[in-house]
Protein backbone atom coordinates (compact mmCIF):
# COMPACT_ATOMS: atom_id res chain seq x y z
CA UNK A 1 0.00 0.00 0.00
CA UNK A 2 1.08 3.27 -0.70
CA UNK A 3 1.15 6.48 -3.41
CA UNK A 4 3.19 5.60 -6.54
CA UNK A 5 4.01 8.99 -8.67
CA UNK A 6 4.00 8.88 -12.42
CA UNK A 7 5.03 11.30 -15.26
CA UNK A 8 1.15 12.93 -16.03
CA UNK A 9 1.68 13.68 -19.60
CA UNK A 10 3.45 10.46 -20.47
CA UNK A 11 2.04 6.93 -21.12
CA UNK A 12 -0.95 5.38 -22.73
CA UNK A 13 -3.84 7.32 -23.97
CA UNK A 14 -6.66 5.85 -22.53
CA UNK A 15 -8.72 9.04 -20.75
CA UNK A 16 -9.09 11.69 -23.23
CA UNK A 17 -12.19 12.70 -23.61
CA UNK A 18 -13.95 9.78 -21.67
CA UNK A 19 -17.15 10.40 -19.22
CA UNK A 20 -15.98 7.39 -17.10
CA UNK A 21 -12.15 7.35 -16.72
CA UNK A 22 -12.27 4.50 -13.85
CA UNK A 23 -14.03 2.04 -15.95
CA UNK A 24 -10.96 3.35 -18.66
CA UNK A 25 -8.73 2.08 -16.70
CA UNK A 26 -10.83 -1.12 -15.25
CA UNK A 27 -11.02 -1.94 -18.70
CA UNK A 28 -7.28 -1.70 -19.09
CA UNK A 29 -6.82 -3.91 -16.12
CA UNK A 30 -8.99 -6.41 -18.06
CA UNK A 31 -7.83 -6.21 -21.59
CA UNK A 32 -4.13 -6.78 -20.07
CA UNK A 33 -5.50 -9.83 -18.53
CA UNK A 34 -5.36 -8.48 -14.96
CA UNK A 35 -8.82 -9.50 -14.06
CA UNK A 36 -8.33 -12.92 -13.72
CA UNK A 37 -8.61 -13.81 -9.68
CA UNK A 38 -9.49 -10.42 -8.80
CA UNK A 39 -12.24 -10.17 -6.10
CA UNK A 40 -15.03 -8.59 -6.29
CA UNK A 41 -14.21 -5.85 -4.25
CA UNK A 42 -12.09 -4.47 -6.78
CA UNK A 43 -12.80 -1.07 -7.38
CA UNK A 44 -10.72 2.15 -9.42
CA UNK A 45 -12.07 5.63 -8.30
CA UNK A 46 -10.43 8.85 -10.27
CA UNK A 47 -10.16 11.97 -8.67
CA UNK A 48 -8.15 14.57 -11.10
CA UNK A 49 -4.83 13.58 -11.80
CA UNK A 50 -5.21 10.27 -8.57
CA UNK A 51 -5.97 6.86 -9.26
CA UNK A 52 -7.56 4.92 -6.42
CA UNK A 53 -7.06 1.08 -6.18
CA UNK A 54 -9.12 -0.63 -4.10
CA UNK A 55 -9.80 -4.87 -3.69
CA UNK A 56 -7.78 -7.78 -3.23
CA UNK A 57 -5.43 -8.88 -6.20
CA UNK A 58 -4.56 -12.78 -6.40
CA UNK A 59 -1.19 -12.05 -5.34
CA UNK A 60 1.61 -9.22 -4.82
CA UNK A 61 2.61 -9.99 -8.68
CA UNK A 62 -0.33 -9.01 -9.92
CA UNK A 63 -1.26 -6.12 -7.90
CA UNK A 64 2.46 -4.49 -8.40
CA UNK A 65 1.08 -4.81 -12.73
CA UNK A 66 -2.16 -3.19 -12.06
CA UNK A 67 -0.76 -0.10 -9.97
CA UNK A 68 1.55 0.51 -13.57
CA UNK A 69 -1.52 -0.21 -15.67
CA UNK A 70 -3.33 2.29 -13.96
CA UNK A 71 -0.14 4.34 -13.87
CA UNK A 72 1.31 4.47 -16.78
CA UNK A 73 -1.52 6.15 -18.37
CA UNK A 74 -1.54 9.77 -19.87
CA UNK A 75 -3.00 12.19 -17.06
CA UNK A 76 -2.16 10.32 -14.22
CA UNK A 77 0.37 11.61 -11.55
CA UNK A 78 -0.36 9.44 -8.92
CA UNK A 79 -1.86 5.84 -7.91
CA UNK A 80 -3.20 5.31 -4.25
CA UNK A 81 -3.05 1.49 -3.89
CA UNK A 82 -5.04 0.16 -1.58
CA UNK A 83 -5.00 -2.98 -2.43
CA UNK A 84 -4.74 -6.16 -0.60
CA UNK A 85 -2.72 -9.04 -2.30
CA UNK A 86 -3.84 -12.51 -0.95
CA UNK A 87 -1.25 -15.13 0.18
CA UNK A 88 0.38 -18.14 -0.56
CA UNK A 89 -0.99 -20.83 1.71
CA UNK A 90 0.80 -24.19 2.38
CA UNK A 91 -1.34 -27.37 2.94
CA UNK A 92 0.08 -30.57 4.28
CA UNK A 93 -1.70 -33.15 2.02
CA UNK A 94 -3.95 -35.65 4.33
CA UNK A 95 -4.52 -39.36 3.43
CA UNK A 96 -7.96 -39.12 1.03
CA UNK A 97 -6.84 -35.97 0.03
CA UNK A 98 -6.90 -34.97 -3.88
CA UNK A 99 -5.82 -31.59 -5.98
CA UNK A 100 -9.44 -31.22 -6.75
CA UNK A 101 -10.96 -31.98 -3.55
CA UNK A 102 -8.14 -29.37 -2.37
CA UNK A 103 -8.95 -27.10 -4.34
CA UNK A 104 -12.72 -26.97 -3.70
CA UNK A 105 -11.46 -26.20 -0.19
CA UNK A 106 -9.43 -23.21 -0.69
CA UNK A 107 -11.14 -22.30 -4.59
CA UNK A 108 -14.74 -22.78 -3.97
CA UNK A 109 -14.20 -25.15 -6.98
CA UNK A 110 -12.65 -28.71 -7.85
CA UNK A 111 -12.10 -27.87 -11.23
CA UNK A 112 -9.41 -25.16 -10.25
CA UNK A 113 -6.92 -28.03 -9.42
CA UNK A 114 -4.56 -27.65 -12.08
CA UNK A 115 -3.74 -24.01 -9.98
CA UNK A 116 -2.25 -25.61 -7.48
CA UNK A 117 -0.42 -28.03 -9.78
CA UNK A 118 1.25 -25.80 -11.41
CA UNK A 119 2.24 -24.15 -8.64
CA UNK A 120 4.26 -27.06 -7.51
CA UNK A 121 5.97 -28.07 -10.28
CA UNK A 122 8.63 -29.45 -10.72
CA UNK A 123 8.62 -31.03 -7.40
CA UNK A 124 4.86 -32.45 -8.35
CA UNK A 125 4.59 -34.39 -11.68
CA UNK A 126 1.78 -35.61 -12.25
CA UNK A 127 -1.69 -34.21 -10.09
CA UNK A 128 -2.59 -37.42 -9.53
CA UNK A 129 1.15 -37.88 -7.62
CA UNK A 130 0.57 -36.50 -3.73
CA UNK A 131 0.86 -38.46 -1.01
CA UNK A 132 -0.25 -37.90 2.86
CA UNK A 133 2.32 -34.70 4.76
CA UNK A 134 3.38 -33.73 1.62
CA UNK A 135 3.13 -29.87 1.81
CA UNK A 136 1.92 -27.78 -0.90
CA UNK A 137 1.48 -24.51 -2.02
CA UNK A 138 -1.70 -22.88 -2.23
CA UNK A 139 -1.70 -19.72 -4.41
CA UNK A 140 -3.82 -16.52 -4.25
CA UNK A 141 -5.65 -17.77 -0.66
CA UNK A 142 -5.50 -16.01 2.72
CA UNK A 143 -7.58 -18.63 4.08
CA UNK A 144 -5.78 -21.05 6.44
Amino acid sequence: MGIFKFITDKGKELLGGRKDPAKAIKDEVRDLGLDDGLGKDFEVEVDGETVLLKGTAPDQETKEKIILAAGNVMGVSEVDDRMDASETTFYTVKSGDSLSKIAKKYYGNARLYPEIFEANRPMLTHPDKIYPGQVLRIPGTSKT
